[in-house]
């Protein structure tokens, strides 16, 4: 199996390259630039001459524009880049008669659900443009499901960490902090409560699916084994990096965050339907991204 892979230099896809690499699966990276094979998914000759021309079985469609702050200030690109370029992929996917294609929606298509864990039934609440056009990427995916036949999977996560993270993100902020021993700054008390998961069992998710035909046009919810809150990370990543830190429990940074955020999923679909079981647990992915920040410094 070959797997063509977009987005393949965020934090999640250099895991996934890395991950079936250690599983003897081919990928084919891409993404703006930084591979052999970089190009726009909004430039149609790129999508289906240069990308149609390669040789892969399956899809991973990662690429997106994921900061919130940036989808609202620009919800014109927002849209064009998340919900066409999911087209263009779509449309590849089609051509190319793939065995399947993931489509990676988000936890954030839900919005601050009302009840706990979600279920992929919960009902659809989003908020901003990002998790707005999250759920136009779901619609037209299984479009193409049930008019074409295409073989689709789409994923929801929720918190995904591990190395190559960006320094602003909760996790790594914690670990830099930490390995310092600076404070570690917790607005709203750090009751925010999501379900972290290292972008290997992701990873080995997507592996699932892949090789599994009763994945096949089915939505599946993905998270850590326990809901956790931000103040529980972070006191976790200050034990596992023995830091000398401060927590300082800040108020919330404005009127609308003042109620916590408490979102985290049931995982039992992909239990049940794929047998699925964690390759890391909240500790050990913890740990093996603290001795990943310690090489980069």
């Amino acid at each position: 199996m070959k797997v063509l892979i977009t987005g393949a230099s965020g934090m999640v896809g250099r895991n996934l390259v890395r991950y079936f690499g250690e599983k003897g699966v081919g990928t084919i990276p891409t993404d703006l630039s930084g591979w052999d094979v970089s190009g726009n998914l909004l430039d149609k000759d790129f999508v289906f001459n240069t990308l149609a021309s390669k040789d892969f079985d399956a899809i991973i469609h990662l690429a997106a524009i994921t900061e919130i702050k940036k989808t609202i200030e620009d919800p014109r690109l927002c849209f064009e880049v998340n919900c066409f370029g999911t087209l263009n992929m779509l449309e590849l996917a089609k051509r190319k008669g793939v065995s399947r294609i993931i489509v990676a929606s988000s936890a954030n298509v839900f919005g601050a659900p009302k009840t706990n864990p979600i279920t992929e039934d919960s009902p659809f609440d989003p908020r901003v443009p990002y998790d707005y056009s999250k759920v136009i990427c779901e619609n037209m995916a299984m479009a193409f499901h049930r008019s074409n036949g295409l073989p689709i999977s789409i994923t929801r996560s929720w918190l995904l960490f591990g190395e190559y993270d960006q320094p602003t993100r909760a996790t790594i902020r914690f670990i830099r902090a930490c390995l310092k021993n600076e404070p570690l700054t917790l607005y709203n008390g750090g009751r925010d409560t999501t379900s972290p998961s290292h972008a290997a069992n992701y990873a080995k998710l997507a592996l699932s699916i892949l090789t599994d035909g009763k994945a096949i046009g089915q939505a599946f919810n993905f998270g850590g084994e326990r809901p956790v809150t931000i103040r529980e990370l972070a006191e976790t990543v200050k034990r596992l990096t023995g830091s000398s830190s401060e927590l300082k429990l800040l108020p919330p940074r404005s009127e609308l965050e003042k109620d916590p955020q408490i979102s985290y999923p049931s995982i039992s679909k992909v239990q049940d339907l794929l047998g699925y079981k964690h390759e890391l647990t909240l500790e050990q992915g913890l740990q093996r991204t603290i001795d990943w920040v310690k090489t980069q410094a």
